[in-house]
């Protein structure tokens, strides 16, 4: 399974624009609900988030364009990196503190997760709670502010009123529909505006869509089998090194922040500006994997609860896909991963799913990397990919519970997308809304 998520994950990370949630959730999610062993989904899902963090690396810095939504902290620096004539540069600092960021976060958060174990109960207990302070952190740290903060109230009252008219019509609730409908919010709400006339107008342009790929200047022969430790210097080893050790510590906040924020503190100490563009863009693209490993491993192994963004968005379905990962809100019992696997477990398949995604992606893009770019950008149709995502949202859905489930989808979608386009409430937030609803409001009934 990582062998198959690293060879699929690389090449979709060469296309511009594939958000994790959207693209990595529901493929989870498949894996889970046709049989997949536990060892084999955490395999797959670890595999498939290291390879798209090495490979996205490829439109952000030849492109111009980001190759997903963490790649966009690093798009200044990839912009004046390529108006200095070094693009190729750019990519292999990127991807090289990328692949020193995972050999350090996959270990340091099985560390950081045996030691909040402990407190596993306590945490459990506190479960609903905690959901509500993390669902307003998590909003008031998006490009929403205060106004995502505010919107998780319609928000969550939307996913209650749903729940029960699930129940009422059923007798039993969906989960897979909402998650659904949160992780391809974004594409629903697109899909709306394309049949509006009005939304239309806003999206029409004249003639083809350009792209200025940068020219292939790697220099000739050399070793083939790249190496990050030549890649990098001293300086960016020690930086990128720093940065993935702390951000694989403050699991509870935002990816995107963490590359921001490690980016900009690496980058004030730095006064060449040559050595401060390399640094910062190794920085940005190296917290891009260690948030997202240590988001999700440390809530798996510690605690069996979505506790971080990364945990409550594309890694959701490892915690909660009925039939065959549950998470009862009422009794506060799971099982899903944290139940199913040991800490010595999760280790192997970790380190086995590292390994496989590094030595799949990382020589592949830095060797081909500018011929896969031209590929991609002049044979792949981003309207046969939406195509297909759409397919596979709707078999699921009717798998779950029929045209009722894919009307849910469809509906938390627009909101959930109108609230990610108007006021920047992304996915995470709302995943963390829906955790609110099903867990906090209950207790909050109940007081």
């Amino acid at each position: 399974m990582a062998l198959l998520a690293g060879v699929l994950f690389t090449g979709i990370g060469l296309i511009s624009g594939t958000d994790e949630t959207a693209i990595v959730a529901p493929l989870a999610l498949l894996v889970i609900l046709i049989g997949v062993p536990p060892s084999g989904v955490i395999a797959f899902f670890l595999a498939a988030i290291i390879a798209k963090h090495i490979s996205h690396a490829v439109p952000t810095t030849l492109l111009g364009i980001p190759g997903d939504t963490t790649a966009v902290p690093m798009l200044r620096e990839a912009q004046l990196l390529r108006s200095l004539g070094v693009p190729h540069i750019a990519l292999q600092k990127a991807i090289s503190g990328g692949v020193i960021s995972v050999a350090i976060a996959v270990p340091l958060s099985i560390v950081f997760a045996l030691v909040l174990t402990p407190f596993a109960d306590a945490i459990g207990a506190a479960a609903p709670w905690i959901f509500i302070a993390a669902a307003v952190l998590v909003a008031y740290t998006s490009k929403g502010k205060l106004a995502a903060v505010v919107a998780l109230i319609p928000f969550v009252l939307l996913i209650v009123g749903l729940q029960a008219f699930i129940l009422e019509q059923k007798e039993a609730t969906f989960t897979t529909s909402f998650f659904l409908g949160i992780a391809t919010g974004p594409l629903i709400f697109d899909l709306f505006s394309a049949m509006s006339p009005v939304g239309r107008r806003t999206m029409r342009q004249e003639g083809k869509r350009e792209f200025n790929l940068a020219p292939d200047v790697r220099p000739k022969g050399g070793s083939r089998l790249p190496n990050p430790f030549k890649a990098l210097s001293g300086r960016q080893l020690a930086y990128t090194s720093g940065s993935a050790a702390i951000t694989s510590a403050t699991f509870v906040f935002s990816p995107v922040a963490m590359a921001v924020l490690m980016g900009e503190i690496v980058g004030s100490r730095i006064k060449n500006g040559y050595e401060r563009l390399t640094t910062v863009i190794t920085v940005r693209n190296g917290t891009t994997e260690s948030t997202y490993i240590a988001e999700t491993l440390i809530p798996l192994i510690a605690i069996g609860l979505p506790l971080s963004p990364m945990a409550a968005g594309p890694a959701a379905p490892l915690f909660n896909a009925p039939p065959v990962y549950t998470l009862d809100a009422e009794a506060g019992t799971t099982n899903n991963l944290h139940d199913l696997l040991t800490t010595s477990q999760f280790a192997l398949f970790s380190v086995i799913a590292a390994i496989i995604a590094v030595a799949i992606a990382y020589p592949f893009v830095m060797t081909n990397a500018h011929r896969a770019a031209t590929w991609v950008m002049k044979s792949v149709s981003h309207e046969a990919i939406i195509a297909g995502f759409a397919a596979l949202i709707c078999v699921i859905c009717l798998y779950e519970g029929g045209l009722l489930a894919l009307g849910v989808t469809i509906t938390v979608g627009l909101v959930g997308g109108l609230f990610n386009r108007m006021i920047g409430m992304h996915a995470g937030v709302q995943f963390m809304g829906y955790y609110v609803a099903v867990l906090t409001v209950p207790a909050i009934l109940a007081l």
